[in-house]
């Protein structure tokens, strides 16, 4: 083989490859500025009543008042690390994934209880809540992913 085609292959599979990035700012994830601030995202998130709502791990929030409860934790030990994309989603348009979701977590059968915010905050509070909830987050990788550092 040619020294040009090798190379040329190379460059492909190298751009390939970082095209494939996993994680909070994966290609395929939706991506926030670097800049939010998980301290005004507690902020925002408390001003917005999203704790009467939603418990946040390892938060000093007070706890929601909502009845009945949300069934689910935001924050804390998780498999995989959440996306950007997936938190803002998940706050901008609450019933994207609602297949599979406890009875208590739908109305009207199809429809997420959670309100719609997109008209409710800014942008910056979006960003700043975005920040605070990864904060709350701790990828655990499973048993079968650990590997040896020899």
């Amino acid at each position: 083989m040619s020294r040009v085609f090798c190379i040329s292959c190379a460059s492909a599979l190298l751009l390939l490859a970082t095209g494939c990035e996993t994680g909070r700012h994966g290609a395929m994830g939706f991506r926030l500025p670097g800049y939010g601030d998980p301290e005004r995202g507690k902020i925002a998130f408390a001003a917005l009543e999203c704790n009467s709502c939603h418990e946040v791990a390892g938060s000093d929030l007070p706890k929601p008042t909502l009845q009945p409860k949300v069934p689910f934790l935001l924050g804390g030990e998780v498999a995989h690390e959440m996306t950007d994309g997936y938190l803002v989603t998940s706050i901008i348009h609450p019933s994207h994934q609602l297949k599979g979701y406890p009875k208590e977590m739908v109305a009207n059968g199809t429809q997420s209880r959670m309100p719609v915010y997109a008209d409710n905050m800014t942008v910056k509070q979006l960003t700043d809540i975005v920040a605070f909830l990864q904060s709350r987050y701790k990828v655990s990788r499973p048993l079968g992913e650990y590997r040896s550092s020899l």
